[in-house]
Parts: structure tokens; C-alpha cells; sequence
């Protein structure tokens, strides 16, 4: 069975940091994107940030223009796992962040469409205080 766990949200002021986690399990995600979308309160689903295997060592990120220079999105293929560090946090990045997974092409339209990720987590929720 197929899980993703994120952790890491958490209440912060603004300026502040954190970094997400997400576990995955059930499967090896090495060759699939894995993506961070949030849903801030009455809005819709967002897109934040993805990352894609392109062959050989290196991975394409992709990034929402609101958190370019701000959060950094990495993986951990031996762990399997996906990062999201967060830096200088807004009170507007205030959301509840998930992680996703699907075999996704590297394609910077495609990356940030929701249904194009077969696998979700549950969420955790970031609070940024003004």
C-alpha cells in the first residue's frame, strides 16, 4: 500500500522557517515527481513547488513564482523522501501543505496540474503569525 506522510508544519512567525517532510512508502518514487501543492482556507488546491527526475543525476524543480528564492524543494532517494524548506515565511504561505506523487513528465505545465499526481498525503498544516 502506497503512503505518503508529511511532517514538519507548524505554527511561526513571519520571517521565520521550516522544512516539510514527506515520507513515502509502498514503492520507489526515484523516477516520479513529487510535488508540494497547498490549500490555504476557502481556496482552492495550489501548486508550490515539484521536483523530477531527467535522467542520469539530475533532477528539474519547479516553483510557483510566490516562493522562488524562498523555499527549496530536495529528495532523498535512498530515504525516499521529499524536503520543502521554507524560508522567510509570509503570513499568506499560511496553508495546509501536501505532498504528492505521479509519474509526471518533466514538464513545467504539466508538474503543476493536480491530476497528474496519482498519490497524496494527509496534509500538515503551516501557520505563519504577522
Amino acid at each position: 500500500q502506497v503512503q505518503l506522510v508529511e511532517s514538519g508544519g507548524g505554527l511561526v512567525q513571519a520571517g521565520g522557517s521550516l522544512r516539510l517532510s514527506c515520507a513515502a512508502s509502498g514503492r520507489t518514487f526515484s523516477t516520479y515527481a513529487m510535488g508540494w501543492f497547498r490549500q490555504a482556507l476557502g481556496k482552492e488546491r495550489e501548486f508550490v513547488a515539484a521536483i523530477r527526475w531527467s535522467g542520469s543525476l539530475i533532477y528539474n524543480t519547479y516553483y510557483t513564482d510566490s516562493v522562488k528564492g524562498r523555499f527549496t524543494i530536495s529528495r532523498d532517494n535512498a530515504k525516499n523522501t521529499v524536503y520543502l524548506q521554507m524560508n522567510s515565511l509570509k503570513p499568506e504561505d499560511t496553508a495546509v501543505y501536501y505532498c504528492a506523487a505521479g509519474p509526471v513528465p518533466s514538464n513545467r505545465v504539466l508538474v503543476r496540474t493536480l491530476s497528474q499526481y496519482d498519490y497524496w498525503g494527509q496534509g500538515t498544516q503551516v501557520t505563519v503569525s504577522s
